[in-house]
């Protein structure tokens, strides 16, 4: 979203009605609005089990450590202890003492809270680009681009348990994504507000959501600043984009608390303590060390690239944009002047994704190296940090593509059949992403259900033997979405789920069952 668009302002006449003097703009009127509910329904459906398969998660790997703090210290208890003792993630232990204090029921509705509200924060967000563009936004398919967005996300990937139904993750990685882009909804309302007072609360807001962003994502901040610090610069008002500094001042500000709580979290006693724990390592802009993360991020990207079904994203938004075409200008009888914005200016801005996705993601594969070694790269569940901006890059890219193609090939006779069969092709190949994932969530569907089966079965069993006075109990691993499980390293002392679980049921120690 541009700065031009978060002032309110369109820099572009309303594009004429696609298919205007043709005999195929009513089979285009008609076509689109079945393809947005097709899409909307297959899309729905895949979003809509995984939300359901909230109720069969179960505690796994970082599962057992969050839950029986946030039942024995409480909210601040659990705040405290991350500051302290883990990593510094004061923003992050909260909401994890919010999501597990009430016990189960937080990580079984997390999946469906987020889900909703990425959904509503992405319409919400398409229809100010569509009006920005100048046409009218249509709700039918801003939802379909919604759903099959976070459709790619959660089962497009390789980690899509962790994405979508492990908390600890979600919260880390997922959760963050949905707050920046309310935060940027917030920026739209409030940067252009006519009363001082508005923009005033706008600002405060900026920074205080970037300090807690800073200190509940590292990758997320790392991704958000880059974008934020290049916005920040094409709102120069110099520049012609803006009309004056309160763009820039809300990204300043933003990129000032993402700096704040990045401070926070990296000189907290429980991250010189996470860091006392690696081993020596090279420096990470020794030749070696740059040298590895490059083949690291080239990794990444070869398995990002791998997937086809990202493609769906870009051929979902070229359907909004011929849609948003046909529904004719954004305010009928009213033309909206034409800003004068320099070409290089507009077309730095929509680059500027391109930037922010690459240099953001070998940011993150930086921070993985330095967390993890070598193969932190696969950690895939902090992908989510620049698959979400790659993703929509690709869905505007898209309707800007779909809109320019309606005005160029407007009034032209074979505009009608052009635009017909773009439109089928489009829809086609969203429906073929959609379908691709099927797959993975039948997989996950098995895995996740058959576990909660075998969990509650073992956790009836434990509990009963923990009531009996039993002081060490029997454990089977339940292993899922490659996570770690009681028994994962050889040495009991360093185990620390088994530990956790320990203190989950009451009881001494553990073994292996």
């Amino acid at each position: 979203m541009s700065t031009a668009a978060v002032e309110g302002e369109d820099v572009r006449t309303p594009p004429p009605a696609v298919g205007r003097k043709t005999g195929r703009r009513p089979l285009l009127r008609g076509l689109l609005p079945a393809a947005g509910a097709a899409l909307v329904a297959a899309a729905g459906a895949l979003v809509a089990v995984g939300c359901f398969l909230g109720l069969y998660v179960r505690p796994t790997s970082d599962d057992w450590c969050a839950a029986w703090k946030a039942r024995d210290l409480g909210v601040l208890g659990i705040t405290s202890d991350f500051y302290m003792t883990q990593n510094g993630r004061i923003a992050n232990a909260f909401l994890s003492g919010v999501v597990y204090g009430g016990g189960p029921a937080g990580t079984k509705i997390l999946p469906t809270v987020m889900a909703v509200s990425f959904t509503a924060g992405l319409v919400l967000l398409g229809c100010r680009f569509i009006r920005f563009l100048g046409g009218r936004p249509p709700v039918l398919l801003l939802t379909a681009c919604a759903l099959v967005v976070q459709a790619l996300l959660y089962f497009a990937g390789t980690r899509s348990y962790q994405v979508l139904l492990w908390a600890p993750a979600t919260i880390s990685h997922t959760l963050p994504s949905v707050i920046g882009l309310w935060a940027l909804l917030l920026a739209i309302r409030t940067v252009r507000h006519p009363r001082a007072g508005v923009r005033v609360a706008g600002f405060a807001s900026a920074f205080l959501i970037g300090f807690v962003l800073g200190t509940l994502s590292e990758p997320f901040a790392l991704v958000s600043g880059l974008l934020a610090a290049g916005i920040g610069v094409l709102s120069v008002p110099r520049l012609g984009l803006a009309r004056n500094w309160h763009p820039f001042t809300w990204c300043l500000l933003w990129c000032s608390g993402l700096l704040c709580g990045l401070v926070v979290l990296y000189t907290s006693p429980g991250a010189r303590w996470r860091r006392a724990q690696q081993p020596d390592r090279e420096s990470v802009l020794s030749a070696g060390e740059l040298g590895g993360t490059f083949e690291d991020w080239l990794r990444v990207w070869d398995s990002v690239t791998g997937q086809w079904a990202y493609l769906g994203a870009a051929a979902v938004g070229i359907l909004l944009g011929l849609a948003s075409g046909l529904r004719g200008p954004a305010r009928p009888g009213r033309r909206e002047p034409r800003r004068t914005v320099p070409r290089k200016v507009l077309i730095a801005l929509l680059l500027l994704p391109v930037p922010v996705v690459v240099l953001g993601s070998f940011a993150v594969v930086v921070g993985l190296r330095s967390g993890y070694g070598p193969s932190g790269w696969t950690y895939a569940r902090t992908w989510t940090s620049f698959l979400v901006p790659m993703e929509l890059a690709l869905c505007g890219y898209g309707a800007l593509l779909g809109a320019w193609g309606g005005r160029w090939l407007s009034g032209r006779r074979t505009a009608g059949p052009v635009l017909v069969t773009g439109a089928v092709a489009a829809g086609c190949l969203t429906l073929a992403s959609v379908a691709a994932l099927v797959p993975n969530v039948q997989q996950l569907t098995t895995t996740t259900v058959a576990r909660s089966v075998a969990w509650d079965a073992q956790n009836s069993r434990i509990r009963s033997e923990a009531a009996r006075g039993a002081a060490d109990v029997g454990y089977r691993p339940l292993y899922i979405g490659a996570l770690a499980e009681p028994f994962f390293t050889g040495s009991y002392e360093r185990d620390w789920v088994a530990a956790c679980v320990s203190r989950w049921y009451g009881v001494d120690r553990i073994h292996r069952r």
